[in-house]
């Protein structure tokens, strides 16, 4: 399971989140951070054989937006071209 940084955010600690946004360029986070994110949220990421895991390219670029002090990066999201009632 991927972490999803950016939909837990709130779910962890002030000092973790200050953690992520000090190394934005981060791609595999240490044992001792997963293992806090695991703790704070719940949720289990898919790691490596030394209990390191991985963040996408979405989570990234969230982490790099929050450390900038910009906003979140907005979600890609599909629409129908058809309207309701249309077709």
């Amino acid at each position: 399971m991927e972490i999803s940084i950016g939909d837990h955010w709130d779910s962890l600690s002030p000092e973790t989140r200050q953690w992520l946004a000090e190394n934005p360029g981060c791609v595999v986070l240490p044992r001792t951070i997963t293992e806090t994110i695991h703790r704070e949220t719940g949720i289990t990421a898919d790691s490596d054989q030394h209990a390191q895991a991985s963040l996408s390219p979405e989570d990234l670029d969230f982490i790099l937006a929050r450390s900038e002090g910009r906003p979140a990066p907005p979600e890609h999201r599909f629409f129908d071209a058809i309207q309701p009632g249309e077709g």
